[in-house]
């Protein structure tokens, strides 16, 4: 069976699910509060109103509201083979186990990209609603827009692939869940010690922090640095992705 039939069949276990309106849930929540806020403050006059409500609705959707979501589409995804022994029935057909895992894992990506569509289109939607109201005449930076949100799921890659490897090695969803839960939290915190390079679940709150004190000073350089952030960032997911794929299905196949 060829990767991209695994995918199909993937795809096909979670169509039934309750994971499309659960990405719907995050960006609703934290862009209608955030430009609801931070509108009130505006002007006709007010520059750069788009950034700012960008930032402000991003600070707390990237250091929170977008990892619980992807945790909890996680072990959706992983409860369908849980389920009624559904793995054992998986592994009895002629399928590689390290395929089907990174099969699994690209539809985990998948959903996070959906996410990352719909916070795209909620913020443009609700940010022309309140400049509109404002009476503010700034343009939609679309290309803004379109590159913070593509850095937002670059940066989130490592952190998905941690959480999908606790899934994988700590079966009961309560675990991995609970275990997933208490490395998001301290990360707004982690965020601001030089520790914050080796610990994924800040590295997307942490690029928005460095936009946000960038857009304070009005700097034309960024804070955020590419090196030695981009190496550490590849070798984090490479080797927590192997450990995700050769664990799944390991101890059922004893």
């Amino acid at each position: 069976m060829s990767f991209f039939e695994l995918l199909k069949i993937e795809f096909t276990k979670v169509k039934r699910s309750k994971i499309v309106p659960l990405i719907f849930i995050a960006p609703l929540l934290v862009i209608i509060s955030g430009v609801s806020n931070l509108s009130s403050y505006f002007t006709p006059e007010y520059t750069n109103a788009w950034p700012a409500m960008f930032i402000q609705s991003a600070l707390v959707y990237s250091y929170y509201l977008l990892p619980f979501s992807m945790i909890v589409v996680c072990v959706m995804i992983a409860g369908r083979e849980t389920q009624n022994n559904g793995i054992l029935k998986m592994l009895a057909l002629p399928v590689n186990r390290y395929t089907m895992s990174l099969a699994k894992f690209f539809v985990l990506l998948f959903y996070l990209f959906m996410e990352m569509v719909v916070f795209f289109l909620v913020f443009i939607v609700a940010g022309e609603i309140a400049t509109r109201t404002m009476g503010i005449t700034e343009a939609l930076p679309l290309a803004y827009l379109l590159k913070w949100c593509a850095r937002l799921f670059s940066s989130m890659l490592p952190c998905v692939a941690v959480m999908w490897a606790i899934t994988v090695v700590f079966e009961k969803p309560l675990l991995s869940v609970g275990l997933n839960l208490l490395l998001v939290v301290p990360g707004v915190l982690v965020a601001n010690t030089p520790l914050w390079i080796v610990y994924p679940y800040c590295y997307s709150g942490y690029l928005v922090s460095c936009s946000l004190h960038d857009f304070t000073v009005q700097s034309n350089t960024m804070t955020f640095s590419m090196f030695p952030f981009l190496p550490i960032a590849v070798l984090v997911f490479v080797n927590v992705l192997t450990v995700a794929v050769t664990q799944f299905g390991k101890k059922e196949m004893r």
